[in-house]
């Protein structure tokens, strides 16, 4: 079922105009091939950690490249870059000591994104965000968006940019379909852990980049996803996430911090969203 885009440019901009500074929201369809969006969608944001979902692609795009593998031993001993990706190598949130052993927590770390980005430039040759640009960035027409700093959340870009990630994490061109599926399905099953805002998660579900929102409860994204929702939010005041069941990616961008106002923000325009595409 595709939705009308006057039904969801008015749910989208009667929730925008309430969050707090400035901000933009956008959905693609799998039915409908042109997104919608609401609010400024050329405003350069900050995308903090929405960036591990460009890692992560990028990283899958190596894989079928022949470039890398995620089988490539990579982090701590025992690690890989699989690991790396599913936030399962045992490495803290910023640091090189593993505070854990490989697949028995979910411990989310910014040092094992960017060590993961580290590997796939050493391997390929050249600086990652090089990389990034000539493996996803140019081919989805990505051109507004550049990496700079740490590659676990260093983008920034416009929200127009942002639909063109979702819109391939809907119906993905740039890797195979298996490739992609394995990338969000549960890697390590039943690992518990901590979802950063929402605190601890049994289990906390993850794919090779991708958080899998499974049955973690509370939430970021609304209670009305299913089970097989992936994406990732940013502190930034940034979130992605992709309903494979409702063929819908929702995503959004903001100047204003991660905090209380999204948590209850954020699953109210999902929920509302998703109750449009479910009516006859």
């Amino acid at each position: 079922m595709s939705l009308l885009p006057e039904q969801l440019h008015q749910q989208l901009s009667s929730h925008v105009e309430r969050w707090p500074g400035r901000s933009a929201a956008g959905i693609v369809q799998q039915a409908a091939p042109t997104p919608v969006s609401s609010g400024d969608a050329e405003f350069p944001f900050a995308w903090a950690s929405v960036t591990k979902l460009l890692v992560a692609l990028s990283c899958l795009v190596a894989v079928e490249e022949g470039t890398i593998a995620l089988a490539d031993p990579c982090g701590p001993p025992g690690s890989t870059v699989a690991h790396l990706l599913a936030h399962a190598s045992g490495l803290p949130f910023d640091g090189r000591a593993p505070v854990a052993a490989p697949a028995h927590r979910r411990v989310y770390s910014n040092a094992g994104i960017e060590l993961a980005a580290a590997h796939l430039g050493s391997r390929a040759g050249m600086p990652f965000t090089d990389y990034l640009h000539a493996g996803v960035l140019e081919p989805l027409g990505m051109t507004a968006t550049t990496l700079a700093g740490s590659a676990a959340h260093g983008a920034a870009g416009p929200l127009s940019d942002l639909l063109r990630l979702a819109g391939e994490m809907l119906s993905p061109t740039l890797v195979s379909a298996p490739t992609w599926q394995q990338a969000v399905s549960v890697a390590w099953p039943g690992l518990g852990g901590v979802l950063p805002g929402f605190g601890r998660q049994e289990p906390c579900d993850w794919g090779l980049g991708p958080e899998i929102r499974g049955h973690k409860s509370p939430h970021w994204t609304g209670q009305a996803n299913s089970e097989r929702t992936y994406g990732h939010f940013g502190q930034s005041g940034s979130f992605l996430w992709v309903d494979p069941d409702a063929g819908i990616a929702l995503c959004g961008l903001s100047d204003t911090a991660f905090g209380p106002w999204a948590k209850q923000a954020w699953p109210a325009l999902a929920d509302d969203v998703l109750a449009l595409s479910q009516r006859p």
